[in-house]
C-alpha cells in the first residue's frame, strides 16, 4: 500500500500535533502556515506570551504582598525592552523547537496560504511571492480563529488595541479600559495593573467569566476589585473618540446613563469567531453551519471525504488542547483506526489570580439540563498549604451524581487551579466516584489535598472541616 499523502493547513496546536503524529505513522506530511515555523496563534500571539507575562504579574504582586510578612522589596524598576525581549524569547524558543521537530520528522513545510482547488488538490500563495500546487489524498483543515471585533467601535488608532497588539507592549498606560470580562480581557488586564496601569473592566453581561460558575468567580472578583479601578457590569460602550491624550470612550450603565472617560488605551477583548474565506471551500464539498464552523462528524470528518477538519474552526470550546486530541483522532481516522472524539471532559483554565479551572459538567450548566446534581465543597480556607501561602481565597469544588456517586464536573478556584484541575478531568474521564478520590492518598501539604478533602465533605468525614452529612428528606 502506499503511504498517505496528508496535507495539513495551519500549524497551530490542533495542526502541528497532527501532522506530527501522521508523520510517526509513517504517512508523507505537507504542514502549510504563514508563519516560519509552527506554533500557531497560541505560541506566537496567544497562549504562550500571555503565560509568560502573568509569570512577571504574579511575582510583582506577590513581592508587593511580601510586605504583610516582614519582607519588603520597594517599588519595582521595570525595563519594558527587557520584558518584551523575555516574552519573544519564550515565543522563539518554542516555535523553533517545533521548526526542529519538524525536520527530524521529515515533514514538508510550506509557508505560505493554501486554498483548495478540488477535493484533492490546491494552491498555495507562498510568502517569498511564489505558489505551489500541492495534490493529495488527505486534507485537514486547522486554521484556528480570529479575533472578534465591533466594526461600530472600530478607530484608526494605535492606542486601540487587540489581544495580539496587547502583548507586544506598546505602552505602560496610565489608564487601560478592557472592553469584554472574560478570561483574555481579564488576564491581560491583570498583567498591565501589575505593571501598574490604572485597569477598568467593561462587561455587557452581570457578571464576569460567563460560563464560569458564580461561587468560583466570586473569590476572582473580590481580588480584582483591589487590584482593578473599576469593574463595571450589565454595561456597554456605545462610543470611542481619538483624544490629544488617549481615547474618550462613552459607557452606557445598565440603567440607560451615559458617562465619558479618556483611557490612555482601550483593549478590545470579546472573543474569537471562526474565519473559512479565502480557503476555497466552495471548490469542495466540505459544509459550514450559520455560526460559521466547519461541520465535521465524531471522528472530525467533513461532508467531503477527503477532508478534515479540527479546532477553533470546527466549535467550542476553543482550547489549543482540544485541538491536538481533535487532530490526533483524525490522523489515527485516515490511518484506519477506529477512534472518535468523545471526551468526558475538556478542562478550561482562567490564568487570572486566582486561577479559575473547571472540567465535566458546571453546576449552572446542571441546573440549566436539569440534571440531578449534589455539590461538595472543600474551602480553602480550611486547608493548611493554602494558609501558609496566605491564600485562603479559593474553594475546590465537586458535581455528584447522587445515585451513583460519580464525578460529573470538578471545578477549582485558587492558585494553580491550573495543575490541580487534570486530576479532576482524568476522574471524569474514568468514571471514578467519591469514594475513588476519597480513599486516594494525597501528600500533604498540598492543595492537592483539597481535592481529597472535598470527596471526604461529601461524606461528611472531611478530617479539617466540620460539616456532617445530612440525611435525605422523607
Amino acid at each position: 500500500m502506499d503511504k498517505i499523502n496528508l496535507v495539513v493547513i495551519g500549524a497551530g496546536p490542533g495542526g502541528y500535533a497532527a501532522a506530527f503524529l501522521a508523520a510517526d505513522l509513517g504517512m508523507n506530511v505537507t504542514l502549510i502556515d504563514a508563519e516560519k515555523n509552527p506554533g500557531g496563534v497560541c505560541l506566537y500571539r496567544g497562549c504562550i506570551p500571555s503565560k509568560a507575562l502573568l509569570h512577571i504579574a504574579k511575582l510583582i504582586n506577590e513581592a508587593k504582598e511580601a510586605k504583610e510578612w516582614g519582607i519588603e522589596f520597594g517599588d519595582p524598576k521595570i525595563d519594558l525592552d527587557k520584558l518584551r525581549n523575555f516574552k519573544n524569547k519564550v515565543v522563539n524558543k518554542l516555535t523553533g523547537g517545533l521548526g526542529v521537530l519538524s525536520k527530524q520528522r521529515k515533514i514538508n513545510f510550506v509557508q505560505g496560504r493554501a486554498t483548495f482547488t478540488s477535493s484533492s488538490a490546491l494552491k498555495v500563495d507562498k510568502t517569498d511571492g511564489t505558489k505551489e500546487e500541492i495534490t493529495f489524498d488527505k486534507a485537514i483543515i486547522a486554521t484556528g480563529s480570529v479575533i472578534a471585533t465591533i466594526p461600530s467601535l472600530a478607530v484608526d488608532s494605535p492606542r486601540l488595541l487587540n489581544s495580539t497588539s496587547a502583548l507586544d507592549l506598546p505602552a505602560i498606560p496610565k489608564s487601560l479600559l478592557v472592553i469584554g470580562g472574560g478570561y483574555i480581557g481579564l488576564e491581560l488586564g491583570s498583567v498591565y495593573a501589575a505593571l501598574g496601569t490604572k485597569v477598568s473592566v467593561v462587561e455587557v453581561l452581570d457578571g464576569l467569566l460567563p460560563g464560569a460558575d458564580r461561587d468560583m468567580v466570586m473569590f476572582l472578583h473580590k481580588r480584582l476589585q483591589t487590584s482593578f479601578d473599576k469593574i463595571m457590569l450589565q454595561s456597554k460602550v456605545v462610543e470611542i473618540k481619538t483624544a490629544e491624550d488617549g481615547l474618550t470612550v462613552k459607557i452606557q450603565a445598565k440603567d440607560g446613563s451615559v458617562s465619558e472617560q479618556t483611557y490612555g488605551y482601550v483593549l478590545m477583548s470579546i472573543g474569537r469567531k471562526p474565519e473559512t474565506r479565502g480557503l476555497g471551500l466552495e471548490n469542495t464539498k466540505v459544509k459550514v453551519n450559520e455560526r460559521g464552523w466547519i461541520i465535521v462528524d465524531e471522528t472530525l470528518k467533513t461532508n467531503d471525504s477527503n477532508i478534515f477538519a479540527i479546532g477553533d474552526i470546527v466549535g467550542e470550546p476553543m482550547l489549543a488542547h482540544k485541538a491536538s486530541h481533535e487532530g490526533r483522532v483524525a490522523v489515527e481516522t485516515i490511518a484506519g483506526h477506529k477512534v472518535a472524539f468523545d471526551p468526558k471532559a475538556i478542562p478550561a483554565v482562567v490564568f487570572t489570580d486566582p486561577e479559575i479551572a473547571w472540567a465535566g459538567i458546571t453546576e449552572s450548566q446542571a441546573k440549566l439540563k436539569g440534571i440531578k446534581f449534589e455539590v461538595a465543597k472543600f474551602p480553602w480556607a480550611a486547608s493548611g498549604r493554602a494558609t501558609t501561602l496566605d491564600r485562603s481565597d479559593g474553594v475546590t469544588k465537586i458535581i455528584v451524581d447522587p445515585e451513583t456517586e460519580r464525578i460529573l464536573g470538578v471545578g477549582i478556584c485558587g492558585p494553580g487551579a491550573g495543575e490541580l484541575i487534570a486530576e479532576g478531568t482524568l476522574a471524569i474521564e474514568m468514571g471514578a466516584n467519591m469514594t475513588d478520590l476519597k480513599l486516594t492518598i494525597h501528600p500533604h501539604p498540598t492543595l492537592s489535598e483539597t481535592v481529597m478533602e472535598a470527596a471526604e465533605v461529601f461524606f461528611g468525614q472531611a478530617t479539617h472541616l466540620y460539616r456532617p452529612k445530612k440525611s435525605p428528606s422523607n
